[in-house]
């Protein structure tokens, strides 16, 4: 007897197969026969069904505060670091802490069930990290909410940085994180790459860092990432976030880079709907958009995830805490339109992401945690262009959302009486 089975499902990689769930996870994934035993049976027949999406790049103490106390208004990515300067200071723990449960109500009504959240260390009180660590307790038991170390002013540039993100650390923060190119110079900011790796590995902890987050070709603190990373032996445990210096950078100098961050194994997250609302500011024409080199990464073999970054926050207005908005965007600034680099896309939401984030259990085979989205698209491609409705949202063996399938109805004499938007065109 199963607790759960999805039955008729279709799987990312095309298989149909029904899920059948027991104590929390994932007991079969097969044709199951008819008249199975379950205490709840859902009728995917062809709908797809994935493992949850992740988020890799996030600012949960900083979501859902729009407006407070002011707007953007020249919507830089410097305005937003001053505004959220301000906003840090009359903040309370019970608004962080609130703010940051209704973003996973969110989340988990839309299948994100996985996200690595930084928080900001350059903060005496340091109640961003308590009120998140509290939020991370409190939603343990459907969303995986990895913190980051993340000394927002930089770690020398502030005078307490250094000892509050160890502090942080202590408090049970799980990745050291970093913003080297906002230190006061290039050589800092070197110096803050290598002190935090240090701290890392003397660990055994992941790294996160904000890296190159600028239109500066000469921002170039990936390069003294991927050095760390290999003289630390920190391979496969480090990723670099934003890299949009990259857009700008000189072409040879670029291709030098790269395998070097192969070599390294370190992971690129870059945000597109962030990365390309803050960078290119100051241009006029052409408009930089920022995004980093993301085909020429995958090219290289280096694995790379979408990140959300923000949603309603000092850098960004907008946003719902749905992946496949990140996916989609990112499809076009990057021009990856072939339908197996729209697969890729999908990927780099869901599994690509779970593997920068070194999730366990993680996936759609037997013995993995029972975590699934049932989505009202037939593939992978057909869920981007879509971004539709979650039918139902599987948590960790039970259903924490759904939804009703949302089809149009029209009163057009001669038509059909309901619209559907799925659309299957050969080859996709």
């Amino acid at each position: 007897m199963f607790d759960i089975v999805v039955k008729g499902g279709i799987l990312p990689d095309g298989r149909q197969a029904d899920i059948g769930i027991r104590g929390g996870k994932i007991a079969a994934v097969e044709q199951l026969p008819e008249g199975v035993e379950a205490g709840e049976v859902i009728d995917a027949t062809g709908d797809l069904v994935s493992p949850p999406f992740v988020d890799p790049h996030f600012h949960m103490d900083a979501t859902l505060s729009y407006g407070i106390p002011r707007v953007n208004a020249s919507g830089t990515l410097l305005e937003g670091i001053a505004l959220w300067g301000e906003l840090k200071r009359v903040m309370t723990f019970e608004e962080v802490r609130d703010r940051a449960l209704a973003y996973c109500d969110w989340a988990a009504s839309m299948g994100l069930l996985a996200i690595r959240s930084h928080v900001d260390t350059c903060d005496d009180r340091l109640l961003g990290v308590r009120a998140l660590l509290d939020v991370r307790e409190k939603v343990r038991d459907y969303i995986d909410l990895q913190l980051v170390a993340f000394p927002q002013d930089g770690v020398f540039r502030d005078a307490t940085a250094w000892k509050n993100t160890v502090r942080a650390l202590d408090l049970g923060v799980d990745v050291v994180g970093g913003i080297p190119h906002f230190e006061r110079t290039m050589e800092e900011g070197a110096r803050s790459v290598r002190a935090l790796c240090e701290l890392a590995a003397e660990r055994g902890l992941m790294v996160d860092m904000h890296c190159d987050e600028t239109d500066d070709p000469m921002s170039r603190h990936i390069e003294t990432l991927a050095f760390e990373t290999q003289r630390l032996g920190l391979q496969g445990r480090v990723a670099g976030s934003h890299l949009t210096s990259m857009h700008s950078m000189d072409n040879y100098f670029v291709s030098k880079l790269l395998p070097l961050i192969a070599e390294a194994q370190v992971a690129a997250i870059p945000n597109p709907l962030i990365n390309i609302v803050l960078q290119g500011r100051h241009d006029t024409y052409p408009k930089r958009r920022g995004l980093t080199r993301v085909k020429e990464m995958l090219a290289y073999g280096i694995r790379v995830g979408w990140g959300q970054d923000c949603v309603r926050d000092p850098w960004y207005s907008l946003g719902t805490a749905d992946m496949l908005d990140v996916a989609f965007i990112g499809l076009h600034v990057a021009q990856m339109t072939h339908p197996e680099e729209m697969r890729r896309c999908f990927d780099m939401v869901t599994g690509e992401n779970a593997a920068i984030m070194g999730l366990e259990g993680y996936g759609l085979e037997p013995g993995c945690t029972a975590s699934l989205v049932v989505l009202d698209a037939g593939d992978p491609v057909e869920a981007i262009r879509l971004r539709p409705d979650r039918l139902a949202v599987i948590a960790k063996g039970k259903v924490i959302s759904r939804q009703a399938r949302n089809d149009a109805r029209l009163t057009i004499p001669g038509r059909p009486a309901s619209v559907r938007r799925r659309h299957h065109a050969p080859g996709t």
